[in-house]
Parts: structure tokens; sequence; C-alpha cells
């Protein structure tokens, strides 16, 4: 057998066979790729990522009116508070009022949300102390209002590094929860309660 007949091309029959079948094969792949895309995008745009490493919490009695704010300082002074909701480290993700806004219409009846809770999440840390206050913002009684405030730190695995319950006494009552250091590894230095006032510093820069 010649070189020439050995490389020679088949019959034409059998190339539009190929091209053909090459064809379809090409489609079947195309639409599998888009089809896959389309599943892929919801999830990935639909994804969120919770990611904290520690999580700040104040809780008040149920069903209890008032209004209870968190304020807190980070090592670069600035405070997050509900009129400044994020700081780039900070997060307030729950900014609850009391029983203002508690009761939700659903299907044409009123569902309570007994629950007062305002939850702060630091998405990361810098090294330096933050100061954790809680404010009365808005009061309905003579008598003094308990409110729990716990910090957890979430990474590798949960810990408590600090609860405990203060008094506030009415409308404008400010107090240091507590003030915590922490080091370049993210684990806590040193803890205090010594009092400093994050409304006043807040009241200063907005006159400013």
């Amino acid at each position: 057998m010649s070189s020439r007949a050995r490389f020679s091309r088949p019959p034409a029959s059998n190339d539009a066979f190929t091209d053909l079948l090459f064809n379809a094969l090409l489609g079947f792949a195309f639409m599998f790729f888009i089809a896959f895309i389309l599943m892929a995008v919801p999830e990935q745009t639909g994804k969120v990522d919770n990611k904290a490493e520690y999580i700040i919490t104040a809780s008040w009695p149920d069903n209890h009116p008032d209004d209870v704010d968190i304020l807190v300082e980070d090592p670069r002074g600035q405070i997050l508070w509900f009129s400044n909701k994020d700081t780039g480290i900070m997060h307030l993700d729950r900014d609850d009022r009391g029983s203002l806004q508690d009761q939700l219409v659903i299907d044409g009846k009123k569902v309570s949300n007994p629950i007062n809770q305002e939850t702060v999440s630091l998405r990361s840390w810098i090294p330096g102390e933050y100061v954790v206050n809680v404010l009365h913002y808005q009061s309905n009684y003579n008598r003094p209002l308990p409110v729990s405030v716990k910090i957890e730190k979430l990474n590798p695995k949960v810990k408590i590094i600090y609860y405990g319950v203060h008094k506030l006494n009415g409308v404008g009552t400010e107090r240091t929860a507590t003030r915590f250091v922490l080091g370049n590894d993210g684990e806590t230095l040193d803890i205090s309660d010594l009092q400093k006032s994050l409304i006043k510093r807040i009241s200063t820069n907005k006159a400013g």
C-alpha cells in the first residue's frame, strides 16, 4: 500500500456523519454547561457569610416595653451605636426597641415577639481595648431594669469571656458593662468594669 493511500481522506459520507455526531455532542455539552451555570448562580448569590469572631448580646426581660441600646467602642476610638451600625469590624445585627415594632401582622393576625435582645458581632478584631456600654434609651416604669450582657468568643470554639447583669435606673442611664483587651492573637488579656461614658463622646462629636 502506498503512503498516499495510507493517509488519504475517508469518503465524504463518513465526514458528514462525523460532523453531525460532533455537532450533536457539542450541543449537548453546551446545554449541560448552561444548565449547570443556571443552577449554580442562585446558590452563589444567595450565600450569606455569617462569619464572626465575637458576639456581644444584651438582654432584658421578655415583653418589657423599655428600649435599651448597646454602645461599643473599638481600639481605634470608633463607636458602634444605633445611628452608626457598622464600623467595618463591628456590626449591630439587631437593634431592639422594646415593645416598639414588636408587633407583626401575618395573615391578618397580630403576632408579638416577646424577646428583648440586642446583638453586636465582631467580624474581625484588632488588638487593644473594647468598651461595652448599655444605655437606657426609653423607660416606662420607676423601677430598675436588669440587663444581662454576654460576650462570646466563637473561634476556634465557643467560649464565654464575660457575663454580668446590670441595673438601669431610667432614661439616660449609661453603664459600662465591661472593658476587655484583645492581644495580637485575638485572646483576652484583661477585663475590667472601669466606667467610661460613650454617649458623652458621641454628643461631643456631633456638637463639634
